[in-house]
């Protein structure tokens, strides 16, 4: 709960616990009572503690608001500081420090304790006084175990730690299921629409970390037209609105719609925000997660700023090994349909997101830390479950039949030199004409809908050899197995989807480089064996065994293995030379890249959750293959239907040798060779590629 939603009985009370709480840390400065090394890390904690302390009376006075632009980078470098690359190897919240100083089985532990005590931060801004008082009380009852004549054991410190996220979970995980559907939680939304947005320092009211990124956006925002900020704030909004027309989704029934962005792009935003409302949609912004509890691994979900350090993010990916166990799982989903029942109107209401998301940071190959906490097999099961569960929870109160999403990105500076024309050619690639690819992919779509399967071959080095296997249409005259996809939902246009039959699904999909949600992937290679993903590697680390982890982690998402959920053709040649021209192409967002190339995902369907939501083509044709024998079962038993998960993994045409429908008969639609299409009335999508020659 909000501080300021407390009765003034209650908020005297809470005042008291964390003052009394804040004093007893201020003597810990000074005292010996705990023994090194471990007295080093207790005063480098309470003086962090103090100076979020410190965030607080600033944010009740107001003081930040009156610094000048110079004094709030220091301010903000200052919170961050600690696990910034140049500090972070002598930082308690690096694993590897954490254990080399503190020892192996006490600095992990510590170390995730210093992350759960980072999220004051966010607190701090937000005045959520609740948030840092239990954290106050939780590093005092930690320290008193050190401060007792032996060390705590192992067990014991991690029982203090496993109680303290499973007992509070019934306020941590209600407020962020709160913070997802309630409008009225309106931190951001409030700052966005009432800041001087030429004014940069705005950016400093979120108490995220800002980079050179955030700060170039909205400086370049700021020297666009109004007319290009709603018009760039309307093919976002619009394309929302498109696909619940599309789907024949109901969306005046909602009332509620979630935006989700990287700190920068608020005039952007704020356009976004009165066209949502003129279309009766409250907008929700809420902010990635901070605490272990919330998160899902890396991933960061909801708004957020510029990031401090990728590699600290990855570190403390897996801490939930900590406390994740099979009690606890039922006691989180037990929350979390309590929760759901509670706001279940405002649930009901909620439309679902509206995402614009960035591309163009550095790329980023983590290292693999045996100090880290990982999870083990049965808890890696335990979370699969748990996503399981978690998953039909949503549906059954934000129903996917009745919520749509839109997803659109735009490049951040830390692309290089050539950024204000990379970010207007990207401008021109969300708003291509849509009535042209629409007619294009229709002759695709004909072609495809005469086969039994389609073959994909690489070149140049791609190892790739595919079979898919396809629907079979009952009445080709009214039915298609490829939906039609222009610019709505997913902004830009350009490609033709189904999901695929998986038995006789089979192969090898292979790319020389690839980037999955901001991770790297060197000679990503997956083996399928009737859809399923029976073998996979990578190139990224020495050992085969890294490679491995890396692939299970974050694109299986520790499933033993998951289905085809899609095969997909991208049709947008002019995004293409766009990443060519520019030298990008690697760095390129899937949103963007799967357009650029035949590509496959791995996990659910496109339709997942929504299968019974009938979807025509602009012919009139009804998509019949939304099903695979995977989200089939959902009939029978729903737990096993879906993965809750889709990653897109795209061949670029330069790596493409062949792709081609082939009949029942046997005989052979060439759509693709040698990165040309060759398919009559396709033709055009090569004029872009001209321009590359070869």
């Amino acid at each position: 709960m909000d501080y300021r939603e407390f009765p003034l009985e209650g908020r005297e009370e809470l005042e008291e616990r964390y003052d009394l709480a804040i004093e007893r840390i201020r003597q810990i400065l000074t005292e010996e009572s705990v023994e090194e090394p471990y007295r080093d890390y207790f005063r480098k904690m309470a003086a962090f503690i103090l100076q979020m302390d410190q965030v607080l009376t600033d944010t009740r006075s107001g003081r930040r608001k009156n610094m000048s632009l110079e004094e709030l980078e220091d301010y903000n470098h200052s919170l961050y500081e600690d696990i910034l690359p140049g500090q972070y190897d002598s930082s308690y919240a690096n694993p590897d420090y954490g254990t080399r100083t503190l020892g192996e089985e006490h600095g992990r532990l510590l170390s995730f304790l210093y992350t759960e005590l980072r999220g004051m931060i966010v607190y701090a801004y937000e005045y959520r006084l609740e948030d840092m008082t239990i954290l106050c009380e939780l590093f005092l009852e930690v320290y008193n175990r050190f401060e007792e004549e032996t060390l705590p054991a192992y067990r014991d410190l991690k029982n203090i730690l496993y109680w303290f996220v499973s007992d509070y979970s019934d306020r941590t995980v209600e407020y962020r299921i709160r913070e997802q559907v309630d409008p009225s939680l309106s931190f951001a939304a409030d700052i966005i629409r009432e800041a001087d947005l030429s004014d940069v320092r705005y950016l400093y009211a979120f108490g995220e970390y800002i980079s050179e990124n955030e700060l170039a956006t909205a400086r370049f925002l700021n020297t666009l037209s109004e007319e290009e900020i709603c018009g760039m704030a309307k093919t976002f909004t619009e394309g929302y609105r498109i696909g619940f027309v599309k789907a024949g989704k109901p969306l005046q029934k909602k009332t509620s719609v979630n935006i989700r962005y990287t700190l920068g792009f608020e005039r952007i935003v704020r356009q976004a925000m009165e066209n949502f409302r003129e279309m009766g949609l409250s907008c929700i912004l809420y902010r990635a997660a901070v605490s272990s509890i919330n998160k899902r691994q890396q991933a960061k979900i909801g708004y957020f700023g510029g990031n401090p350090n990728k590699q600290y993010d990855y570190d403390h990916k897996d801490d939930c090994a900590i406390y994740l166990d099979a009690p606890f799982v039922e006691r989180k989903l037990g929350v979390l349909r309590a929760s759901y029942e509670k706001y279940s109107k405002l649930a009901e209401e909620h439309a679902g997101p509206a995402v614009m998301e960035t591309f163009g940071e550095l790329p980023f190959i983590p290292e693999t830390k045996e100090t880290c906490f990982k999870l083990n097999k049965r808890q890696q099961k335990l979370l699969v479950r748990y996503d399981s569960e978690a998953g039909r929870l949503v549906n059954t109160y934000i129903p996917g039949d009745e919520r749509s999403f839109t997803i659109i990105a735009y490049p951040v500076c830390e692309i290089g030199k050539d950024y204000e024309g990379i970010f207007r050619e990207t401008v021109k690639v969300n708003t291509l004409d849509y009535r042209q690819y629409e007619k294009i992919q229709q002759y695709l779509i004909d072609a495809l809908d005469q086969a039994d399967y389609v073959e994909i071959k690489g070149a140049k080095g791609n190892r790739t050899h595919m079979r898919v296997q396809l629907w079979k249409l009952d009445h080709p005259d009214r039915e298609s197995i490829f939906e039609n996809c222009v610019a709505d939902v997913n902004i830009p246009v350009g490609e033709v989807f189904t999901s695929p039959v998986l038995k006789g699904t089979e192969g090898v999909l292979h790319v020389s480089r690839v980037y999955l949600n901001e991770l790297k992937y060197e000679d990503l290679e997956l083996t399928f064996q009737d859809g399923w993903v029976t073998d996979y590697t990578c190139g990224n680390f020495p050992k085969e065994e890294d490679n491995r982890r890396y692939i299970l982690e974050n694109v299986l998402f520790h499933h033993e293995s998951l289905p085809l959920g899609e095969f997909a053709i991208g049709t947008n040649t002019t995004a293409y030379v766009m990443g060519k021209k520019y030298g990008i192409e690697g760095r390129l967002p899937i949103l963007i890249a799967e357009k650029t190339g035949p590509h496959f995902a791995v996990g659910d369907t496109c339709y997942s959750w929504s299968e019974e939501v009938r979807v025509f083509n602009p012919d009139g044709k009804e998509i019949v293959a939304k099903d695979n024998e995977v989200s089939a079962r959902r009939t029978e038993d729903v737990s096993k239907a879906y993965m809750n998960c889709h990653t897109d993994i795209t061949i670029p045409y330069e790596e493409l040798g062949e792709l081609t429908a082939v009949t029942k008969e046997g005989r052979r639609i060439p759509l693709i060779k040698d990165g040309r299409f060759v398919l009559a009335g396709c033709e055009v999508l090569n004029d872009p590629l001209e321009e590359l020659g070869g």
